[in-house]
């Protein structure tokens, strides 16, 4: 194992937040297994990328001899975090929250070093089915509403005059009694740390050292902009095929890539500064390729490189890397092309079409009046250097 320092170098690089590396460095030094946690609500069926970023960082201290604490929400799933939301979430079903559970545990296996001594599953219902509704006036005890409003989300919801539930006062309590119970030294998040930092007073106030909590940047979705979501399709799915994880990475900005190099592999800026030498677009293949390689090995990713390679001429590939947002549905091909903002009239884009300059997915568009039923993923080429991937929005 290394030293205090090596590790505490090692775990903080790529972390916004820290509190306290003192405190961790003092943790680090007792030289036992740290127990550290991260927990994830099953919202959804499917993990992405942007899920792995901490769950790399889990990885991480799983290969430092530390033991992942896993903490599946199935009870905090029922309130949702409120994080960056500007209203109430719907409350899921118990049986919609056991079906997106059972994907998560594979899912993370993709990720986690599974073995017994470095990885715990829990669920959150474990103790929270079993608590009196006196157990629950307790927990609420320990927490005041004005500190409550300092988390932002909730401060500007009610200077907004919209309403906050009573149960979403109750999420950060939740998830600070999940740390009392399973005694976490380290608790990993990303928008989060309202909630991670609750956990801490309540460990003092449960007689525990208090844990540490670190905090992961998020990570930016294919547009560059949003966070990664499946709900605004930004997104790459961790069960996604070989073709889709490549193609999808391909599509991103340069400037993105970077920032996905640092998030999913931890690359240090003289590494960075060291790919900038390069083409980007051979840095984007070597990115897309580690993706795949991530979760289909490989022989995977070697095929979907050579397959991406033979769709598309060097001319074209300086182009790829844009994702163009349209809304779901059928559109016209004339207005689907205009979208692109690379032609100043509709006359020359009919112009295009007729001349068999046009085609989506490869088959070429000769009508004009043609609609198209838009898919996420559509390849649109438009003459010699207009490469475009349809992103449903």
């Amino acid at each position: 194992m290394k030293n205090a320092d090596e590790q505490l170098n090692l775990l903080a690089q790529g972390c916004e937040t820290v509190v306290t590396r003192e405190e961790l460095k003092k943790k680090l030094e007792q030289k036992r297994p740290l127990r550290v946690k991260l927990g994830l609500d099953p919202t959804a069926p499917d993990l992405h990328l942007g899920h792995s970023v901490v769950l790399r960082k889990l990885r991480q201290f799983q290969d430092l001899g530390h033991k992942a604490m896993l903490i599946i929400g199935d009870y905090t799933a029922l309130i949702g975090d409120p994080t960056g939301q500007n209203k109430t979430r719907p409350m899921l079903s118990e049986g919609d929250i056991e079906r997106n559970a059972k994907t998560y545990f594979e899912q993370a296996g993709k990720i986690l070093d599974a073995a017994p001594d470095k990885l715990e599953i829990r669920r959150n219902g474990e103790w929270f089915a079993k608590m009196s509704f006196a157990d629950v006036l307790r927990l609420a005890s320990q927490m005041s509403v004005a500190r409550m409003l300092e988390r932002d989300t909730f401060e500007k919801r009610f200077e907004a005059d919209i309403t906050i539930g009573i149960h979403e006062f109750l999420y950060p309590l939740m998830q600070g009694h999940d740390s009392v119970m399973i005694r976490s030294d380290v608790e990993l998040g990303a928008d989060q740390l309202f909630n991670n930092l609750v956990g801490r007073d309540l460990q003092r106030d449960a007689g525990q050292e208090p844990q540490i909590v670190m905090i992961l940047p998020i990570l930016e979705g294919l547009d560059g902009v949003e966070k990664m979501s499946k709900s605004k399709g930004n997104y790459i799915g961790i069960t996604e095929s070989p073709k889709d994880m490549f193609g999808k990475t391909m599509s991103i900005g340069d400037d993105l890539m970077w920032k996905w190099y640092t998030l999913l592999f931890f690359k240090t800026p003289a590494e960075i500064a060291e790919l900038k030498k390069g083409h980007p677009m051979e840095a984007k293949k070597a990115l897309a390729h580690a993706i795949v390689t991530q979760y289909h090995g490989a022989a995977a990713a070697d095929h979907a490189r050579e397959d991406f390679e033979k769709q598309f001429s060097k001319k074209e590939l300086r182009e790829i890397a844009r994702l163009l947002p349209v809304a779901p549905g059928e559109i016209w091909i004339v207005e689907l092309i205009e979208k692109a903002h690379k032609f100043g009239s509709r006359s020359e884009i009919r112009r295009l079409i007729q001349g068999g300059g046009v085609s989506i997915d490869g088959e070429k568009i000769s009508d004009e009046k043609a609609r198209v039923a838009v898919r996420d993923g559509m390849i649109l080429k438009v003459g010699k250097l207009i490469v475009v991937k349809l992103t449903v929005a």
